[in-house]
């Protein structure tokens, strides 16, 4: 049997590689994404003080602290049993939404455009955001550099630092906001949205319009029939901050609907020892190993997650982009996984409007902004970071300290689909033994449309770090293998 290797796999957050093992046909037998990090924040977060864990939780990644801040901030909520004032709630949303700005321009530029703009099969030294720049020219690339850094300016006007935020506190904000820094984020926030037209009109020129391009996101080589879960508002609108997490079957029927102190009766996690990352599964339908369908319970998050989850968009423009999204592709639930980079700038677009709608609203320069704590306990903070649900779970001793910390991150939700992605990619990708750059970037895009986080996915670990020893005679056969 012949191994192949994707060693490192690229354009992401962290490090994995892809093994795959072709049959004596040539084709796919099986391939398998693996993981050699492990990070263990829910370890050493244990005996922390509470209100240190919102300082400490962001540093897993620089890519998504911002979802880590937010998480855990609303966990120590719960925990305190304090509710923040609604002008907090608001102010925390849209340094949120800013952050969204920035995060969903950096993926798509940066990080899938490539694919795309640049396409699927062109050389490596050209797959990249210079590749992109080139295609697309210097002035787009000057917009993409401003509206990346309007996302971070915001985030660090409101919440301190631009990359690692220190505002949130149990029950509120650090601070208000002037009305002159109100008055630059709207600024900021209107050519934001212009700027997620002009990219969703990219993706139409360069994407949509392109036959080949349509029917490989169409393909059965990158379509996944699973659970949908995100979080949504009252009228089950997407929504980044708040809200109840629900989740539609493969058929986009609502299959259960619940708050974040509820996800243990809704979420399991399954664990296996080839792996440092969990593997969460529905509750209520099992673990049924690697497989989609409706029998099995695996389900996904990130932007098409979300999208079919939900039934619609709770701003105008991106609501419209919504419908024609599921217009063109044949109606939801959409199970094509490279379809996600339509849902990510329909959210960006979100994200800009949702953004200007908080900065005219006068409640975000209140003072009022923290709550009065209560006594320490236990609670769970759910946010919809970029790359999905994000759940932080502490339980706190009568003092104040962690007692225990549980992280279920959005690559995590979507890791036993990125597996499957994988897999799938390659056996519907790799032939007859034919194998080139092209067609293994082409099994690389399948992980790459979840946009994942290897290094916030690193959680489960046996209690040490293992170790196999595989021990060979001098003819080269294995004759002993010794596992700590």
């Amino acid at each position: 049997m012949k191994e192949i290797s994707i060693d490192p796999i690229t354009r992401l957050e962290g490090h994995g590689r892809i093994q795959i093992f072709l049959d004596e046909e040539g084709n796919v037998a099986n391939a398998y994404l693996q993981i050699p990090e492990l990070r263990g924040f829910e370890r050493f977060c244990v005996g922390r003080k509470a209100e240190d864990l919102p300082q400490i939780t962001p540093r897993i990644c620089g890519v998504c602290p911002v979802a880590h801040h937010m998480a855990s901030t609303k966990a120590l909520d719960a925990a305190f049993h304090v509710d923040p004032p609604l002008a907090a709630k608001k102010l925390r949303e849209l340094m949120y939404s800013g952050y969204y700005v920035y995060d969903h321009t950096l993926h798509f530029y940066f990080l899938g455009a490539p694919d795309f703009v640049v396409g699927p099969t062109a050389s490596a030294a050209e797959r990249n955001i210079l590749g992109v720049i080139s295609k697309v020219g210097l002035d787009i690339a000057k917009e993409v550099i401003k509206h990346r850094a309007y996302g971070q300016k915001i985030t660090a006007m409101i919440g301190g630092k631009a990359t690692h935020p220190v505002c949130g506190l149990p029950g509120g904000m650090s601070k208000p906001i002037t009305e002159e820094e109100r008055q630059e984020i709207e600024k900021m926030a209107e050519s934001s949205v212009k700027f997620a037209q002009f990219t969703l009109q990219v993706f139409n020129d360069v994407v949509l319009k392109n036959k080949k391009y349509v029917d490989l996101i169409l393909s059965d080589a990158y379509k996944l029939r699973t659970y949908y879960m995100g979080t949504v508002d009252d009228n089950n609108k997407v929504n980044f901050y708040d809200g109840k997490l629900r989740i539609v079957d493969p058929e986009g029927k609502e299959f259960a609907k619940w708050t974040p102190a509820d996800y243990l009766n809704n979420i399991e996690e399954h664990v296996e020892e080839w792996t440092y990352v969990k593997l969460p599964y529905l509750k209520k339908v099992g673990w049924k190993g690697l497989v989609d369908g409706p029998e099995s319970g695996i389900y996904r998050v990130a932007p098409l997650g979300r999208l079919n989850a939900s039934e619609g968009m709770a701003t105008p423009l991106a609501q419209e982009e919504y419908k024609r999204m599921y217009e063109t592709l044949g109606g939801k639930p959409v199970h094509a996984t490279l379809a996600t980079h339509w849902a990510r700038l329909i959210e960006l677009l979100y994200a800009a409007e949702r953004t200007l709608e908080l900065s005219r609203d006068k409640d975000v320069t209140s003072t009022d902004l923290r709550g009065k704590l209560g006594q320490p306990g236990e609670g769970v903070g759910i946010v919809e970071a970029p790359r999905g649900t994000l759940i932080h779970h502490y339980v706190l001793d009568e003092e104040g300290l962690a007692k225990k910390v549980n992280l279920i991150v959005a690559t995590v939700n979507n890791a036993p689909a990125i597996c499957m992605s994988i897999r799938d990619a390659a056996k519907g990708l790799i032939k007859g033994g034919v194998v080139n750059d092209g067609l293994l970037n082409m099994v690389e895009m399948a992980f790459r449309a979840y946009d994942p986080c290897f290094g916030c996915a690193t959680h489960f670990a046996i209690g040490e770090m293992p170790m196999e020893i595989n021990i060979y005679d001098h003819n080269k056969k294995l004759a002993k293998t010794v596992k700590r």
